[in-house]
């Protein structure tokens, strides 16, 4: 009897192991498998958050956005009245909160929790970027002007998340003056301050703003310095033969861009087949060139290059006045070859001089030899 008894408790102890294994199974309370990732996300993309939950059981999973005190879903239902929020469940551990065309206002703690007694949840955070944004109600406008000497600011606003950064470049590459001290190729700082500007430091300045979320932006802005014509005249005196052609020439700087021309005798001189007029600019600089065909008595004078803007006007002269015609002098070859020429001649009379000379004395001997016969 005792015999039998053996291996039934054994099989009874074991069932009871069994059943404890399963209440135990049965009973277990959930608990998160993994913590929430903290998620960085562009301004307008999509992203998801994570709740991965063990044991679950018949509880629920909800999600709340902790800044704005919102409860967004709970289990498989959307609570809250923004669209663009929704839920998922993978028939496994994980719950995913997703958030389509994330907003700025989107940013910040969303707890996971689960209606447990107590309650237990986790909190992830959502990190929304934006790309830089120059403000242009805020900044310089588009082109500015001031007189030379004069001191003026370039400002620069931008907005995005992080901060965006604020550096300065001249679009010529040229560097940049800062306080008449020092100059720089990048200035940083959403303002740019121009001590005693010059005209050299005309020109286009960028504004670039960055903040590592693509795409870094940047604005255009023209600084026109504005000053009265100044007028250098390279040669004041120019001489020239009658018959030729010749060039005079002025170089002014001024801007606005002045109106340039030329006078000669108090009228104003105008293209012609006479006259050639060229005028090459660069910037607020020119280059005046007047040329006078076929120079005659008179074409000599005083010429003067005029150039005037709105600040003022200046000129230059020129006097321009007739030289000989240079004489044309033998070449030294053709002299070396005269000079051969004159010795070959030289050479030969005296050679057909002694001939003569030898075949008279010749002659003579011939006479003298027939009287004596």
């Amino acid at each position: 009897m005792s015999g039998r008894r053996g291996p039934f408790r054994s099989f009874a102890i074991s069932l009871i192991q069994i059943i404890t294994i399963i209440c135990q199974v049965l009973t277990e309370e959930p608990r998160f498998a993994e913590p929430i990732p903290n998620v960085t996300v562009a301004l307008g993309r999509d992203a998801s958050l994570p709740c991965v939950v063990e044991h679950l059981g018949t509880y629920k999973v909800a999600w709340i956005h902790i800044d704005r005190q919102m409860i967004l879903t709970i289990h498989r239902h959307v609570i809250t009245r923004l669209a663009r929020f929704s839920v998922s469940h993978d028939n496994a551990m994980t719950w995913l909160l997703h958030v389509s065309q994330v907003q700025q206002e989107d940013r910040g703690y969303y707890m996971c929790q689960v209606n447990t007694n107590p309650m237990i949840s986790q909190v992830g955070y959502l990190q929304v970027v934006v790309p830089p944004n120059i403000l242009d109600e805020e900044s310089t406008q588009s082109v500015v002007a001031v007189r030379e000497n004069q001191n003026t600011s370039l400002v620069c606003k931008a907005d995005g998340f992080p901060t965006p950064k604020i550096m300065w470049r001249r679009e010529d590459g040229q560097p940049i003056s800062v306080d008449r001290r020092k100059k720089v190729t990048v200035y940083e700082g959403d303002t740019l301050s121009l001590q005693r500007i010059s005209r050299t430091e005309m020109g286009a300045y960028l504004c670039i703003a960055t903040n590592a979320v693509p795409p870094s932006v940047s604005k255009r802005i023209i600084v026109d310095v504005e000053f009265s014509p100044m007028i250098w005249v390279p040669n004041q005196l120019v001489g020239a033969p009658a018959g030729t052609d010749v060039t005079v020439d002025c170089h002014t700087e001024a801007h606005p861009r002045a109106i340039s021309y030329w006078v000669y005798d108090n009228v104003m001189v105008l293209p012609t087949k006479k006259y050639a007029i060229n005028t090459e600019e660069n910037s607020y600089r020119a280059h005046m060139k007047l040329t006078v065909r076929n120079l005659q008595g008179g074409d000599f004078g005083n010429y003067r290059c005029i150039s005037k803007n709105s600040l003022g006007e200046t000129e230059g002269s020129i006097r321009l006045y007739e030289i000989p015609m240079p004489s044309t002098s033998p070449k030294a070859t053709e002299m070396k070859s005269n000079a051969n020429k004159e010795s070959t001649r030289s050479l030969q009379c005296w050679r057909q001089s002694f001939l003569a000379i030898v075949i008279l004395v010749q002659i003579d001997i011939l006479t003298d030899f027939v009287i004596c016969f």
